[in-house]
């Protein structure tokens, strides 16, 4: 990253941030429409890796930069692009990154939504190697039909700051409380940003889902969120609610070594370790549901994967959520945890599969909380089960405040 010595203030970093990054390109997030990428193309904005920086490395068209960089304007009115969400959902906050743009970034931005229907969408509006190449007259007729520079303004025009390591990240909360499917973002006039992330809670339309299927309850497309945990040092937990199985280890939960572990290991009866300590992450579900199957990877964690696990869960009214959120989950309410999953011994790199039969609670939950021991990383997380009311008058739509 590069550095510099005039400027010494760090931004604090936005609780939005534990949200899931909805525009992920990992989580099928892609850029339709782009009004120019001559220096660089607009998908990279979604990758999920932070930008790079590679003095030596040039194109045909100019110097390589690892987001995206328009050419330097010379024509009347502004650049802009558009996102389809990977995941559509209610959006709570953006970061405008402009890492390695340091005499090249947007002067300034805007960011407009929308949720589109699925008629609504044009089928492809630009394919292929993008680099080099701006939008065709054709390609600005066909975007015009989504009328999006009327869409719904989520941040007005904000200056932005220029790409060094105390300065790239520009964080705007949003308060926008509507399902969101594409975003346009605005660059004014022109110049280079190195990625957008689009942090909030998926949305699904439950009511299309099949009653008698199982459903992932706590996946990232079906509006499962991280809320809270313990250490997340190499590693955040949302990754293990994200698409598919993890491509390698950075793809998944993995915290640091815990300092209380004994001098000396000893198991049980059971082989499971015995250890004072243990790292936890909370999940609200994407909907109420009783789980039936879970399924613990620890794929690619070959040396340190955990050595038990077991899962708590709960149903928590919005009010003993916001409680929890405003405790950080301290445990002011021990009894409304129930397990879920007793310890289980864990292997490496290794698919857990728990059948019904391995579960102790048939109720319907809200909350579930993994807790492994001592410490290590896990890949994913999935819990099955069937959609389902809490019974009780206490259903008020459960709504994070983090």
């Amino acid at each position: 990253m590069a550095t510099r010595q005039t400027l010494k203030t760090v931004t604090s970093e936005p609780d939005f941030l534990q949200f899931n990054n909805l525009a992920c390109e990992t989580a099928g997030g892609k850029v339709i429409f782009a009004t120019d990428e001559w220096f660089a193309p607009a998908q990279n904005l979604l990758k999920r890796e932070p930008a790079e920086f590679i003095a030596t490395a040039f194109t045909e068209y100019g110097k390589w930069m690892d987001g995206w960089e328009t050419r330097r304007k010379r024509i009347p009115g502004h650049d802009w692009c558009i996102v389809q969400l990977g995941v559509p959902g209610v959006i709570h906050g953006v970061d405008v990154d402009t890492s390695f743009f340091t005499g090249n970034y947007a002067p300034s931005v805007s960011i407009q939504a929308a949720c589109l229907k699925a008629d609504e969408i044009p089928s492809q509006v630009q394919e292929g190697e993008r680099i080099g190449k701006a939008a065709t007259e054709s390609e600005f007729e066909t975007v015009a039909e989504l009328h999006s520079g009327t869409w719904e303004e989520l941040v007005p025009v904000t200056e932005l700051k220029p790409g060094y390591s105390d300065s790239c990240h520009c964080y705007f909360p949003v308060t926008f409380p509507h399902r969101v499917t594409h975003i346009r973002l605005n660059m004014y006039p022109d110049g280079g940003i190195a990625r957008l992330r689009v942090y909030g809670i998926g949305e699904k339309d439950w009511s299309a889902a099949p009653s008698l299927d199982l459903v992932d309850l706590v996946a990232l497309v079906n509006g499962g969120v991280c809320q809270g945990y313990s250490d997340a040092h190499y590693g955040h937990p949302r990754n293990m609610i994200g698409l598919g199985r993890a491509p390698n280890m950075g793809d998944g939960w993995e915290t640091a070594r815990r300092l209380d572990r004994p001098k000396v290991l000893e198991t049980d009866e059971k082989d499971i370790l015995q250890v004072p300590g243990s790292e936890w992450a909370v999940f609200r579900l994407g909907h109420s549901g009783v789980i039936s199957r879970i399924e613990v990877d620890t794929n690619h964690f070959k040396g340190n994967f955990p050595d038990s696990c077991k899962i708590e869960a709960c149903s928590l009214t919005p009010e003993e959520e916001e409680q929890y959120l405003s405790t950080k989950w301290a445990d002011v309410k021990r009894g409304k945890w129930k397990i879920l999953l007793p310890p289980q011994k864990l292997k490496p790199h290794h698919i857990h599969l728990f059948s019904e039969e391995a579960l102790e609670l048939t109720e319907v939950v809200t909350h579930v909380r993994l807790v492994i021991a001592p410490d290590g990383g896990v890949s994913r997380l999935r819990l099955w089960g069937r959609p389902k009311a809490v019974p009780s008058s206490d259903t008020g739509k459960l709504t994070s405040k983090l």
